[in-house]
């Protein structure tokens, strides 16, 4: 499921606290986005229609709970980006990053190293 950027904004508030109340995702979004109390209780209830959060309503105040786990949601994205971006070339998006970003000699040995264990 592709995840829009605010939807990612909300599940990063959820997965950071493990769950929580309303109040407590306003007050962790509000410094960032600006969004008031009744915009984050739709966004919640949306992606719960969506299935992208759990509402535990059995507690009071109701609980919400990012229904996704994010390693998953990151190894989704990752993979969209490099299929849109490089063609699933996984070489030329390593190759793009470096040219514009040096690394420094310890992270540069901690790839030779990945690489070599990887036997490519």
């Amino acid at each position: 499921m592709k995840l829009s950027e605010r939807e990612w904004t909300v599940l990063n508030a959820l997965w950071e606290t493990g769950g929580a109340e309303l109040g407590t995702v306003v007050n962790i979004l509000l410094p960032d986005t600006g969004w008031s109390r009744n915009t984050v209780h739709t966004y919640l209830t949306r992606m719960e229609a969506k299935g992208l959060v759990r509402i535990d309503k059995e507690t009071f105040p109701h609980t919400y709970h990012a229904t996704l786990d994010r390693g998953s949601c990151q190894q989704q994205e990752r993979q969209s980006f490099l299929n849109r971006v490089y063609s699933g070339s996984t070489g030329d998006l390593i190759a793009a990053f470096l040219k514009e970003e040096p690394i420094s000699p310890e992270e540069r040995e901690k790839l030779r190293k990945l690489l070599d264990d990887m036997e490519v």
